[in-house]
């Protein structure tokens, strides 16, 4: 086989199905595009039909496969029912994208309980369930699978400004390593990836003048990353290319990271 036969074949997600929750948003709908480019028939999972139809229009326009389910992430018997229709519509699911995910700006002498509970349930519970509920498909299937969920560099470095964002972040890297240990076995692997800075809708509300520069002055590359910045690392962490790549953090930051002084 040539070399780059064998390259396609291993980043070839052709009769792939992978369910993208978050989809709808920007940096999770461009994850969707790609696995939809790569051949995965990709279902888009959000609350809104609108703000789905233009990816999805976008992804048919390109001769990808797609259609949105709407769930209520919140909720464990959503997510099951939304397991139900794709294995309905599409025969199995092969990939999950881990991506809901809320944010406040909300200083920690002023987070009220409820805002607390909420950003919780959704960057954690919602991935806990969605885990559950995919992770035993997948393992009981028998043929494996490829979980990719969605941390954070806040979830690595604590971030001001961003405190329960921060902690359910850092709860999710930890989950996934625990996956990862857990379904390693049935060959179903746990990833995450981390993104650095991205203006995405969840981020809005901080992204204040002054923060940015504070971003840009911590960012080697000097410029926020673009959402299909992102598509490189999920069609790694979703094809066979990365089949003993489990557990691992992907870090998409433009070098965030690695700055120090």
């Amino acid at each position: 086989m040539e070399i780059s036969e064998y390259l396609e074949s291993m980043f070839s997600l052709k009769g792939k199905v992978a369910v993208v929750i978050g989809g709808t948003g920007e940096l999770c709908g461009a994850m969707a595009e790609g696995l939809a480019s790569a051949g995965a028939e990709t279902v888009l999972v959000g609350r809104s039909e609108e703000k789905a139809a233009a990816r999805l229009a976008k992804i048919e326009s390109a001769g990808g496969k797609a259609y949105f389910e709407k769930v209520d992430v919140n909720s464990k018997t959503s997510i099951q029912e939304l397991l139900d229709s794709v294995l309905k519509k599409s025969g199995q699911v092969d990939i999950l994208v881990n991506g809901a995910g809320i944010n406040s700006p909300t200083p920690i002498f002023d987070i009220e309980e409820e805002e607390f509970d909420s950003i919780l349930n959704t960057n954690l519970k919602a991935v806990l369930f969605a885990s559950q509920v995919f992770g035993k498909y997948m393992v009981e299937r028998g043929e494996g699978g490829s979980m990719i969920n969605i941390g954070s560099m806040s979830g690595i470095i604590p971030l001001s400004r961003v405190f329960t964002y921060s902690a359910t972040k850092a709860a999710v890297h930890n989950l996934s390593k625990n996956l990862a240990r857990e379904w390693a076995e049935s060959k179903v692997r746990v990833n995450t990836i981390v993104p650095g800075f991205f203006p995405a809708e969840q981020n809005k509300k901080v992204l204040n003048p002054e923060r940015i520069a504070s971003i840009m002055g911590h960012t080697p590359a000097n410029r926020f990353g673009e959402a299909h910045e992102l598509i490189g690392a999920t069609l790694l962490l979703a094809s066979d290319a990365s089949s003993f790549m489990n557990g691992a953090e992907i870090v998409v930051d433009g070098g965030y990271a690695s700055m120090t002084i």
